[in-house]
């Protein structure tokens, strides 16, 4: 292998693709700004533990670890950035008892790549709102995730939504164990009612508990599927806030295509309630993923209500809108010792100015101006 070959699943971002991210990124953050939302910076590797890796197993197979040399304890690099906000939002923010509504924009590292098209290093983007329970927090996040999306050309989009609050409840009520809730959740994410059928066939359950679980796998659709749940789902309190939360959902959107799945089970551990993704024909996963995750900050002793989303800005790299390359002025070697006064002064004014060594330079590709000492004073002429 040679020596300036990356890993697989790790590439470089290049000027031209570096440029419209990075433009791409100030925009995002400016939406999330007049949102009311708070940049954060989070480390790029903190403690395993303080990531949540002994919480979630599925966040711990992401997680690459190396050995603190000052410290001796494990360190994780990030491979979400959500844990680490709910961090900052229990402790170091913990003097707000209130709202807080935090964003943040940044690199994550994953030991394996999530498909064979992707990378192992996306750029996170995202939002957070900690600090209220009530859904009208998961439709201001689910409008910001929608207006968000809007930088790229991503044609028209579907909203989908689900609800593990309801899986969680029915399992409660039939009493299943911790591996009967993990062998009936991974069978109802390939939507085989028969199979889910058989399945909780040979469990100890009543007829309307075993009933309701093979409807799971067959509630998904439009927003008529709300209204088939409430015929065949047991009118449990927990499922019925499930089913008004997603109908609130459905009111505030009333132009947005929605795909409601009951048996949506594709989660991190940590989600807890309402979940909402957005998908595009012309991409094969989700375009950005959210949902509620009340209580994750309990694990740096402040439990709180909270709801939020990201999505990964380079899964965008083509389809960016086209930020053109600076003008740049071009100032001669020569003359760079008796223009550096211009030369600064123009650049405090956002100018661009690059030393022409006579040499071709990418900096100034389609260059069309220069600056030169003319009648008296140094001045920016066409070419």
């Amino acid at each position: 292998m040679q020596s300036w070959q990356l890993p697989e699943h790790i590439a470089d971002i290049l000027p031209n693709s570096a440029r419209h991210l990075e433009s791409a990124k100030e925009q995002l953050l400016a939406l999330f700004r007049v949102h009311g939302y708070e940049l954060v910076h989070p480390p790029l590797m903190e403690y395993s533990d303080s990531l949540l890796t002994h919480i979630d197993p599925g966040l711990s197979l992401k997680t690459i670890r190396v050995v603190d040399q000052l410290s001796g304890r494990q360190l994780g690099i990030r491979a979400d950035i959500t844990p680490q906000v709910a961090r900052i939002d229990a402790h170091l923010l913990s003097a707000n008892q209130g709202i807080n509504r935090l964003c943040y924009a940044g690199s994550v590292l994953h030991a394996r790549p999530e498909g064979l098209l992707t990378t192992r290093e996306p750029f996170q983007v995202g939002a957070e709102l900690y600090g209220y329970a009530g859904v009208a927090a998961d439709i201001e996040l689910i409008d910001l995730m929608l207006k968000a999306l809007q930088i790229g050309d991503v044609g028209e989009v579907i909203l989908s939504l689900g609800h593990i609050g309801i899986f969680r409840a029915l399992a409660e009520a039939a009493n299943l164990d911790t591996a009967q809730t993990k062998q009936l959740s991974e069978m109802l994410r390939d939507k085989d009612a028969r199979a889910v059928s058989a399945l909780v066939g040979n469990w100890p359950l009543q007829p309307q508990e075993a009933a309701a679980f093979a409807a799971l796998a067959q509630l998904f659709g439009g927003s008529e599927v709300l209204t088939e749940a409430r015929e065949r789902l047991p009118s449990l309190p927990a499922v019925e806030k499930a089913l008004a939360e997603l109908q609130a959902v459905v009111d505030a959107f009333p132009s947005a295509t929605i795909h409601i799945d009951l048996a949506e089970l594709r989660v991190v551990e940590y989600h807890t309630g309402l979940l909402y993704s957005v998908y595009s024909s012309d991409f094969h996963d989700a375009l950005a993923r959210g949902g509620r995750y009340d209580g994750l900050g309990k694990h740096f002793g402040r439990a709180r209500p909270a709801t939020g989303f990201s999505f990964d800005l380079r899964l965008f790299a083509g389809r960016l809108p086209k930020q053109k390359r600076p003008d740049t002025v071009a100032v001669a070697e020569a003359d760079l010792a008796a223009a550096r006064d211009t030369v600064e002064q123009l650049r405090r004014e956002g100018v661009t100015v690059a030393v022409d060594y006579g040499l071709p330079a990418n900096s100034m590709q389609n260059s069309s101006r220069r600056l030169v000492w003319q009648d008296g004073a140094w001045q920016i002429i066409e070419n």
